[in-house]
Formats: structure tokens, sequence, C-alpha cells
């Protein structure tokens, strides 16, 4: 009998990590530390700069040592049929991952990385996300494209250069500049002043200033000399200046973020699924079986919709960068561009004759029935407090209006094979749930939903951190009774 033998990486050679891997991985371990920078700093501006010091030496010293110990614990081996990983310090670790069930080897490299020649490899094996099952965090980038082809050889899913080649000029979805910078510009953030804000609040008694108090500014002003009379003078072309700036640095920031999350992102068709790459300073190479595939999240907003702009997600068992369970795989696309996506996996969208069941009024009255007495606050606060109560009640009324718009625009299709669900109004979301994927339809009900005679179904399909949940929030209670029943029949 020939048996051979499972565990073929038992004889392998034995490989490292890149010795580079010391310093990158020095570098990632002194940026998760920034409660010890405070201290540091705390340290040095209160005056005792000798034990600033000593905190600084010994915080390199510790993640050095850390860092060197995990380099040198760390080994795997690739073996005819699996690759061996073996890890920890003190709690050691034997990993066998075994060929057959590797979906994919995906390869990342940051800024760094490259300067480096050096590649994070991971291999997908449709784990939970927020595990390292499978990953080699520094090699040479050689040995990362070669340890992949003969990963994917052993699957016998190995291409020849001529066909890649062949394949590469015809992307399933790509975005040049010009849809990038349009794509910048709906990602509108503000998180530079959230990022602000956290420095503030961190090293506030350091800087000795926070922006964020008025007597800041007003101190500023009164250091401003000719600037501060202007100002003064001027106020309301200030406060428009002060918007203008607001508004320039938020498309700034979006801008910014989304060349470096997705400069040259480019979607192919492979033998094994769907090829993604994208990155300016970090680049990925991720390759999303389709088979994994549970779900497909479609998203915009009003100022999108009216241009015809689309986000496309696909929730996966296989996890994503960032360890989520959403694969990003059209970041701005029309339409027909999301069909032809969605057309690899057989899945269709509703077309415009599908019949649309919105949720139940409830939705909105039992919402409002909760911001009364905030009204009432509101109505008493204005009787001595004009001016702020005013503003207290256009912002409950505000929160009332949206969400009358929510239902508006949300409700649910059942199709032959599949449900869709969209919700909201500003962020809108159409979640297209194919019901052989299904796990779990759970029914609720709350005490102001028994009030209203209304119930909620919450859908559960597998993802990459467990179960990822989809809600249709206000159904009467017989109609979700029916709807829970005609699912379960469905999937059974």
């Amino acid at each position: 009998m020939n048996d051979a033998p499972r565990h073929s990486a038992d004889t392998a050679p034995v490989e490292r990590l890149h010795p580079f891997f010391i310093l990158t991985g020095l570098g990632s371990s002194l940026r998760g530390i920034a409660g010890g920078y405070a201290g540091i700093a705390y340290l040095a501006a209160t005056g005792r700069l000798e034990l600033a010091v000593y905190g600084a030496i010994g915080i390199l010293l510790v993640s050095a040592v850390g860092i060197l110990l995990y380099w040198r614990r760390f080994s795997f081996r690739v073996g005819a049929d699996e690759v061996r990983i073996d890890s920890g310090i003190l709690s050691r670790t034997h990993r066998s991952i075994p060929f057959d069930r590797v979906q994919d080897v995906d390869i990342t490299q940051g800024p760094v990385s490259r300067l480096l020649g050096l590649a994070k490899v991971k291999f997908e094996t449709g784990a939970a996300a927020g595990s390292e099952e499978g990953v080699l965090p520094a090699i040479a980038l050689d040995r990362a494209q070669a340890l992949r082809e003969y990963v994917r050889a052993r699957r016998g899913v190995q291409v020849t250069q001529a066909q890649a080649e062949a394949a590469e000029p015809q992307p399933m979805f790509a975005m040049n500049l010009r849809r990038l910078l349009t794509a910048g510009v709906f990602n509108f953030s503000l998180a530079i002043f959230a990022g602000l804000f956290g420095v503030t609040q961190t090293f506030g008694d350091v800087l000795g200033f926070d922006p964020f108090e008025r007597a800041f500014w007003e101190s500023a002003l009164q250091r401003a000399g000719p600037l501060a009379d202007y100002v003064q003078t001027h106020r309301f072309g200030a406060a428009i200046a002060g918007l203008a700036t607001l508004v320039l640095l938020g498309l700034t920031t979006g801008i910014i973020r989304t060349l470096l999350s997705d400069f040259r992102f480019r979607l192919d068709r492979t033998g094994t699924g769907l090829r993604r790459r994208r990155g300016l300073l970090t680049l990925t190479d991720v390759t999303l079986p389709l088979r994994r595939v549970q779900a497909a999240l479609v998203y915009t907003g009003p100022i999108r919709d009216a241009f015809g702009w689309r986000e496309l997600k696909l929730q996966s068992l296989a996890a994503d960068e960032g360890n989520s369970s959403d694969h990003v795989v059209a970041p701005l696309a029309k339409d027909a561009e999301i069909d032809s996506i969605l057309t690899e996996l057989d899945w269709h969208m509703p077309t415009a004759e599908a019949n649309w069941e919105r949720f139940d009024r409830a939705y909105v009255w039992s919402f409002w029935l909760l911001l009364a007495p905030l009204v009432l606050a509101a109505l008493v606060q204005m009787l001595f407090v004009p001016l702020a109560g005013v503003a207290f009640l256009s912002a409950v009324l505000a929160f009332a209006l949206l969400r009358w718009l929510d239902w508006r625009r949300s409700g649910y299709t059942l199709g032959e094979d599949r449900l869709v669900v969209r919700t909201g109004w500003w962020s809108r979301r159409t979640a297209l749930l194919p019901l052989r994927n299904i796990q779990s339809i759970d029914l609720s009900e709350n005490a102001i939903g028994r009030r209203f005679g209304i119930a909620s179904l919450t859908i559960g399909v597998a993802g990459g951190r467990g179960f990822s949940s989809h809600g249709i929030p206000a159904l009467p209670r017989e109609r979700a009774r029916t709807l829970r029943d005609e699912l379960l029949s469905r999937f059974a």
C-alpha cells in the first residue's frame, strides 16, 4: 500500500521570516503603544527628563527584545501537500495548513515593506475573521510570489504565463484617476478633526492648549493683530470662509484616503474567484473564492444616487483586509458594472417591476413616540432660553424627519431564490441574500413593538466574523411569522 505522507512538511527545510522583519515588526510594535508616549511626554513636560529618557529606553528595549524573540521562534516549512507554521515565545503553536484547504494565497505590501522588498503572505482558508491562521508576516517578495504559484500548482489551478498576460488587458472592473477623484469627493471625511481631538485629549497638558475650547481661539485672535480686527468687522465673511475651509479639508481628506486605498483598483476573474489588486502605499493582492460568497451589499446615498453611482461589497466566509468579512469589489460603479460582477455569481438585482413591501408604519410612529418627551422638553426650554429651545426642537424634528425618510426608502422583496432588503435614506444599503445561504432567522418583539403589534426579523448568513445579520425591523406580527416560515421552508 502506497500511502503518501500527509505531513510531508516534517522533512521540508526550515525557513524563517526575513531578518528585516525585526525592523518592520519593531516599527509596528512602537506604533501600538501611544499610551507609553503620552506618559513620556507628560514626564518631560513636568521637568522629569531623566525619567522620560529611561522610560523611552525601556519601551524601546522591551519592544526590540520581544520582536527579536518572536522572529527567532517563528519558522515555517513548505511540504508537498501542506505548510507548517511554528510560532510563539512562551506558548508555542504548531499549525498545519493542508493545501486542499487553501482557497488562495494573498500578498500584501506596505510602504516600508516595498522599500525592503518584503511581503506579507496569508493562506486564505476561510477561517473566522480576526484569526491569524496561516500568516507569514514578512518574507522576500520573490519567495512570496513563488510560494503562491507553488500552492496554486499543487491545488491544480496553475495559470500559465501566457494565459495570465492574455487576461490582463480586460479586467472585470477598474478605476482610472478620474473615477478615483470622483470617489474621493463622495467619501467626504472630517476624520482629521477626530484625530486632532484625540491628540489634544492625550497630549493636552503637554501642549498647553486645546483648539476645541473657545478660549484658545479668543487668545489666538488677540495675538493676530490686524487679522483680529478684520474678523471682528466681517464676522459673516469670516464664518463663510471658515465653512469653506472645513468643506475643503473634508474633500481633501476624502480624496487622499481614496487614493491611498484604491489607487490602481483592478478586479479580475480567475479560476478560483475574483482577484482584487489595489493600493498606493500599501499594495494588496487578494483573491475572493466565489463559493465562499454569502451575500452582496450595494451602498449609495441621495447625492451619489442622483449621479447613478453605487458601491458593491461581497460578504464572504473569507476575511478581507482588517479581518472584515465585507470585500469591496467596486468602490464606485454604475448599475451595469455591478450587474456584470453579480452575474459571475449567478445573482441579479431586483428589476424595476419587483414588488417591494414597505416596513410597517409603526416603524415611524414608535420612534416618534420615543421622541415625544424630548419635544416637550424643547418646548419648555423655549420659555426660558428661546434660542437654545428652538435649536433643540429643530434637532429633534430633524431626527423625526430622517426616520420618516428611512421608512419611505426601506422595504424588502422576496424572489424565487433570494431575499432583498433595502434600508436607510442618507446611507442607503441594499442587501441581496440568496436563500440557500441563510443560516438563521430570528423573530423578536420589544415592549413598544408589542403595543403596535409589530415584530422584527433578523436574518443571519455565515460571515468571516461568525454571522452577519440583516434585519427587517418592523412587520405586522402575523406577517413576520408568515415570512419567517416561508423562508425556513425555502432554504430547508
